[in-house]
């Protein structure tokens, strides 16, 4: 009798150039968001759970479902240097979908960070493995690991569509998707960004005590005064 398939993946996984990656390295994920109209980041409550928390790199999505990390340890057969682990759970937390060892052997294989909407656990092990995890929380609770899954598949992780090869970089502030689709639209737009940076940062050094666009307008332009009312 044959065993019934567990886990979907594709034949070829895709991956970014470096230089796709190279405009978003060293870059807050807060200019890249608003270099993507001012969303892309996954929920708020995605943080680092660990010391090292500053990331870049190529998603390695995987659909682990609640309750199991089948799909997070066979998706180490596909991990390649400069990956990052993308986990989606469906926001489960009733127990991790990680721990160190597997933190530790993606990090022999070359993956960057772990992302995921669930919880992870073993933190003074995650975080002696050198590499950021992120995620929902913590919960000492353990998974099966049964099935079923995916890896390399479209998934959605912390409210965000996250395909395989999309540009991950993470940061204190959080998490954020750039899809491969729209890497070179959101590069040129992160230079505009960066450039208005630049001017409120030399106008905080200054001593101004508010932006150009604030300061400017006149006050009748900025403001409807409301009627005086008497008490």
């Amino acid at each position: 009798m044959n065993t019934p398939l567990r886990l979907r993946a594709p034949r070829r996984l895709v991956r970014p150039t470096q230089e796709a990656l190279a405009p978003f390295r060293d870059v807050p994920v807060g200019n890249i968001v608003d270099a993507m109209g001012r969303n892309g980041a996954m929920d708020a409550a995605i943080k680092p759970v660990t010391r090292a928390q500053g990331f870049i790199g190529s998603a390695l999505t995987v659909e682990a479902g609640p309750r199991d990390n089948l799909a997070p340890w066979a998706a180490l057969r596909f991990a390649q240097p400069g990956d990052v682990l993308v986990i989606s759970t469906g926001g489960f937390t009733g127990s991790s979908v990680c721990g160190d060892i597997l933190v530790g052997m993606a990090k022999n294989a070359g993956v960057v960070a772990i992302v995921t909407d669930g919880v992870v656990r073993d933190r003074a092990g995650c975080d002696a493995a050198g590499i950021p995890v992120f995620a929902r929380g913590l919960s000492p609770n353990s998974p099966q690991k049964n099935g079923p899954g995916a890896v390399g598949l479209p998934i959605v992780c912390a409210g965000v569509a996250c395909g395989q090869g999309d540009i991950v970089v993470g940061d204190e502030d959080g998490v954020v998707v750039i899809p491969a689709a729209r890497a070179g639209e959101v590069g040129a737009a992160l230079e505009e960004v960066r450039a208005k940076e630049a001017d409120m940062e030399a106008a905080l050094a200054r001593g101004d005590t508010m932006p150009s666009w604030v300061a400017d307008p006149s006050e009748d332009e900025l403001f409807e005064f409301l009627p005086e009312t008497r008490s």
